[in-house]
């Protein structure tokens, strides 16, 4: 029985970044499906507009700082909120989602079908 391609809408604005972040990645994975496996690709496209308009509680968007290491010595990168936004405005929803998935190798084709406007 083959997955039927479904498309989902979601208006950002006024969401906070974590709950919408685990609200994408559950319906990426197929969760909301009654056909769920949890090794099948269900085939959603998740589609979000309003990004610029999403919330973070507290000082987060003054205090909040993204690590990630190169894999030398040394090597560890940190980034403000502030300053990954003014780059790429759905960078943080985008890390938000893939650190929420599984990582295996469907996390890869579940984020090729999230859409940032």
């Amino acid at each position: 029985m083959a997955n039927k391609p479904k498309i989902y809408n979601i208006d950002a604005a006024g969401k906070s970044l974590g709950r919408l972040a685990s609200e994408i990645a559950t319906l990426l994975r197929g969760k909301r499906e009654v056909n769920y496996f949890p090794h099948s690709d269900p085939m959603i496209t998740v589609r979000v507009s309003g990004i610029d308009k999403i919330l973070l509680t507290g000082k987060k968007s003054v205090q909040k700082i993204y690590r990630h290491h190169t894999g030398y010595p040394g090597g560890l990168k940190t980034v403000k909120y502030a300053d990954l936004i003014k780059k790429d405005k759905g960078r943080a929803l985008k890390l938000a989602v893939l650190r929420m998935l599984n990582k295996s190798r469907l996390r890869a084709k579940l984020m090729k079908r999230l859409i940032i406007k």
